[in-house]
């Protein structure tokens, strides 16, 4: 016979490539450097939304952004309706299921089994978040409640992966970038560096970018403006099934 007591619950890892000093706890002030002591070249990293817990058990702890499945929901429905309803995150660019955790001791009390997903946030967008919920760096988690923190982990990991052999970065970049600020977010995502002509050489051998024909305003030192690229695609496909992205020797 099921058991009654069983409760099924939905939790996204959202990530968003954020400028360091905007990655904050709530209630505090920014943080200002990387947990591991790896940077990347443009000040920015991959951050993590989270929500802190008001009421026991573990009170005071962070929680990814979920709750109960509904009885007249999907998995994928009820993921973004409680990202819209609890943290106010409605631009959500892409959105795949990650892994279900079932270990019966997860959480005190009933027995609660989760379904997790995988969110990405495009580096543009801000959205308005409760006084409770704030974006984390990756790297420099606060304390985690229960499983979340290994749930974090298996999404990191499998975002890494997915920037290897898909276009997954549309879901990070702005809708124009040039090929620095591209580099930027790679380099964010998966925590080392990444040359920027040989990305651009990789991603337009297998078609991934387009160019826009318009430019960025030349930087400080002047120079020629830096022409501005887009994602050929707004939707996931495998460019390269083979490939890995790997950290420099």
């Amino acid at each position: 016979m099921p058991n009654s007591n069983t409760i099924h619950e939905v939790l996204t890892a959202v990530f968003q490539v954020r400028p360091v000093p905007d990655a904050v706890s709530a209630g505090d002030g920014p943080h200002t450097g990387r947990g591991d002591g790896q940077h990347n070249g443009g000040g920015e990293e991959l951050s993590v939304l989270l929500w802190q817990r008001a009421l026991d058990p573990q009170k005071g702890t962070w929680s990814l952004p979920g709750g109960v499945l509904r009885d007249d929901e999907d998995m994928t429905t009820s993921a973004r309706r409680q990202l819209a309803e609890k943290v106010d995150v409605r631009d959500v660019a892409h959105l795949e299921q990650l892994s279900v955790f079932s270990d019966p001791q997860r959480v005190p009390g009933c027995r609660l089994i989760a379904s997790t997903f995988l969110g990405l946030v495009p580096l543009p967008a801000d959205p308005d978040l409760p006084p409770d919920t704030a974006w984390h760096p990756v790297s420099a988690l606060p304390e985690m409640s229960f499983d979340h923190g290994v749930v974090v982990e298996h999404a990191r990991a499998r975002l890494a992966a997915k920037l290897s052999y898909t276009n997954i970065a549309f879901a990070l970049a702005p809708a124009e970038f040039s090929m620095s600020e591209l580099r930027d977010i790679y380099c964010a995502a998966l925590g080392y560096q990444v040359d920027a002509t040989n990305l651009q050489r990789v991603l337009k051998r297998r078609n991934v970018l387009t160019a826009t024909g318009h430019t960025a305003p030349s930087g400080r030192a002047g120079g020629r403006p830096p022409a501005l690229y887009r994602f050929t695609d707004s939707g996931l496909r495998i460019t390269d099934e083979f490939a890995a992205l790997r950290p420099p020797a």
